[in-house]
C-alpha cells in the first residue's frame, strides 16, 4: 500500500475546504454548546440558509453577490430568533428537538418541486460564484504543489479566504468569551438560577448566543456554496451537524481553537483509513474484499470508535478543560 500517498491525501484534507466548512460549523456550535450549554442539533439548517441566501439572491433574483451573503447571514439569524423564542425558556432537549426538525423541514422544503422556481429543487443552484472566483490571484486550471500536497487554484483561493475567516472568528470568540458578556454566558451554562438571582436576563443571553452561533453556521454555508460553486439540498442532511459535533468534541468544547483543531483532525483521521482501505480493496486480487460502499461506511465506524474511546479517557477533548465543560447541558 502507498502510505506516503495516503498521508499526502490526508494532509490535503487536514487543511482543505472541508475542514474549513466544518470548523465554521463547529465554531458556531461551540458558542451554543460549549459556552451557553445549548443543544443545537440543526446547525446545518443555518448553513443551508446561508448558502441558499447567496444562490437565490444571485441566480433567482439577479442581485449582487455581496447582497446574497448579507441575506444568507440575516436569514440564519432570523431562524435562530424564530427557534429560540418558544424554546429557550424550556429545557435543553426542546431546543435540540426543534432545531433538528427545523433543519430537516428546511431541506425538504428547498428540495420540493413546488419551490423549483426559487431554489432549483433537487437540481439545486449553480453559476453564482463567478464574482468570488474572479478575485482569485491563482490560476484556476493550475495545480499548486506543496510538498506533494496538491490543490487547484480555486481551492487554494477558497482556503486562503476560509482560513482567514476562521482566524478572525477565533479572535472574535476569544474577545467575546473573555468579556463580561462571556463570563455571564458561562455562568448561565453552569447554573441558570444563580445567574437569575444576580439580575441577569438568562433568556436574552441564551438568545444572543443562539443568534451569533447560528450566523456563524450561516457563514459556513456561504463559504461552502462559494467554494463548491453549487448548492444542493441533499447535502444539508442532519449527519453534517453531527460531523460538526464530532469535530467539536474531538477538539474540545468551550475552547477557542478546539473546534478548529477538531475539524482538521476529523477529516485527517477520516481520510487515512478511507485511502488505505480503498488501496487494499482495489485490483483483481484485493487484500481486503470490500466494496466502495463498505469502505465508506467502515471509515466512519473507525472514527466513531476513536471518538468513543476519547470520550472515555478524555471527555473534555484534546484542548478542553474537564473542570469547565459540562456535557449534560441544562
Amino acid at each position: 500500500m502507498d502510505i506516503i500517498g495516503a498521508l499526502q491525501v490526508s494532509l490535503a484534507q487536514l487543511v482543505g475546504p472541508s475542514a474549513i466548512f466544518y470548523a465554521l460549523l463547529a465554531i458556531g456550535l461551540n458558542l451554543h454548546f460549549g459556552y451557553a450549554g445549548l443543544l443545537n442539533f440543526g446547525q446545518i439548517g443555518f448553513a443551508l440558509l446561508g448558502g441558499y441566501g447567496v444562490g437565490i439572491m444571485t441566480i433567482t433574483y439577479q442581485q449582487p453577490l455581496w447582497l446574497g451573503i448579507i441575506v444568507g447571514l440575516a436569514a440564519a439569524g432570523l431562524l435562530a430568533l424564530v427557534l429560540g423564542i418558544p424554546t429557550l425558556r424550556l429545557r435543553a432537549d426542546y431546543l435540540a428537538i426543534v432545531t433538528i426538525a427545523a433543519s430537516e423541514i428546511l431541506r425538504l422544503v428547498f428540495r420540493s418541486t413546488a419551490s423549483d422556481g426559487v431554489t432549483g429543487s433537487t437540481n439545486g443552484l449553480f453559476g453564482f460564484a463567478d464574482p468570488f472566483t474572479r478575485l482569485s490571484p491563482f490560476d484556476s486550471a493550475k495545480q499548486y504543489d506543496f510538498v506533494g500536497v496538491k490543490f487547484y487554484g480555486d481551492d487554494l483561493w477558497a482556503m486562503v479566504v476560509g482560513w482567514s475567516l476562521v482566524l478572525v472568528l477565533c479572535g472574535f470568540v476569544y474577545l467575546l468569551t473573555h468579556s463580561p458578556w462571556g463570563r455571564v454566558l458561562k455562568a448561565v451554562r453552569e447554573d441558570e438560577d444563580a445567574a437569575r438571582s444576580l439580575g441577569k436576563n438568562v433568556f436574552v443571553y441564551k438568545m444572543q448566543a443562539l443568534v451569533l452561533g447560528g450566523m456563524i453556521g450561516g457563514l459556513g454555508g456561504v463559504f461552502n456554496a462559494l467554494q463548491t460553486k453549487s448548492i444542493n439540498p441533499d447535502f444539508y442532511s442532519t449527519a453534517q451537524t453531527f460531523f460538526a459535533f464530532g469535530a467539536l468534541i474531538l477538539g474540545g468544547a468551550a475552547t477557542v481553537f478546539g473546534p478548529v483543531v477538531g475539524a482538521m483532525l476529523f477529516w485527517f483521521l477520516l481520510s487515512i483509513p478511507d485511502v488505505l482501505l480503498r488501496q487494499a480493496a482495489a485490483g483483481p486480487d484485493p487484500l481486503i474484499p470490500m466494496t466502495e460502499q463498505q469502505v465508506g461506511a467502515t471509515r466512519f465506524v473507525l472514527l466513531g470508535i476513536l471518538i468513543a474511546v476519547l470520550m472515555i479517557f478524555r471527555p473534555q477533548g484534546l484542548l478542553g478543560n474537564k473542570r469547565e465543560v459540562q456535557l449534560d447541558a441544562k
